[in-house]
């Protein structure tokens, strides 16, 4: 049974799970908030599919290696429900878009996007 619910969970599972208090990324209007935030602070967006195991494996990876929590905001974006918006991450930020993806917006811009197996907590921290 724990195959299948590993398999088949909802990023809203995933999301109670995690030990990053991310931002659910559910409306257009939140990407002029990010950039008004990422002058302050980074902020960093998971573009994740929850249908794909592959972007399952990358968040679970992420989220094991992740301890920015003071210095970064995290947005989440559940790629299934929300494509619109990922197409406005790609057309705002001028990235491709990638499942799963990672970005970090600073000032207004994207200074660094990875995806698949290139996604890492470790690197992040490398480019703040």
């Amino acid at each position: 049974m724990s195959l299948f619910k590993n398999i088949f969970s909802t990023s809203e599972e995933e999301n109670k799970e995690s030990k990053i208090g991310w931002k659910p990324l559910t409306d257009l209007a939140q990407l002029d908030e990010i950039n008004e935030a990422s002058n302050v602070k980074p902020v960093m967006i998971f573009k994740h599919s929850t249908r794909c195991s592959i972007s399952r494996m990358a968040l679970r990876h992420f989220e094991n290696d992740f301890d920015l929590e003071d210095t970064i905001i995290p947005y989440f974006l559940d790629l299934l429900e929300h494509r619109d918006i990922s197409n406005e991450i790609a057309n705002r930020f001028g990235v491709v878009h990638q499942s799963p993806q990672l970005l970090l917006i600073s000032k207004g811009k994207s200074i660094y996007d990875v995806s698949h197996n290139f996604i890492d907590a470790k690197d992040l921290k490398n480019h703040i």
